[in-house]
């Protein structure tokens, strides 16, 4: 069973809105620590948001008033919501789960373009 499953991607227009959920199984999602991270093509992998167990949230400068991050503990669900999406915003979006151990989730693409 896959611990972290991604869902909501798609494509989208620039100037447009999404938003992620990963939803996590097998794990106590509570006492993760989780993010967001993205790669686009022949680029590295790179850091979007994070939320602590604590809900402290990060975010990368490039997403800053643009992208949220959330999480339910309850649904064991992580969120992101993207907003005024821009074509260099394209990339897939991995969900991450992390303590001591880490997961991933296998990604879901968001292509913006017009």
């Amino acid at each position: 069973q896959v611990p972290l499953v991604e869902s909501g991607g798609g494509l989208v227009q620039p100037g447009g809105s999404l938003r992620l959920s990963c939803t996590a199984s097998g794990i106590t999602f509570p006492i993760y620590n989780m993010g967001w991270y993205r790669q686009a093509p022949e680029k590295q992998r790179e850091m979007v948001a994070t939320i602590s167990i604590a809900r402290i949230t990060n975010y990368t400068d490039s997403v800053k008033g643009r992208f949220f991050i959330s999480r339910d503990n309850v649904a064991k669900t992580l969120y992101l919501e993207l907003n005024s999406l821009k074509p260099e915003d394209t990339a897939v979006y991995y969900c991450h789960a992390r303590r001591p151990d880490a997961f991933w989730g296998q990604g879901t693409q968001v292509p913006v373009s017009s």
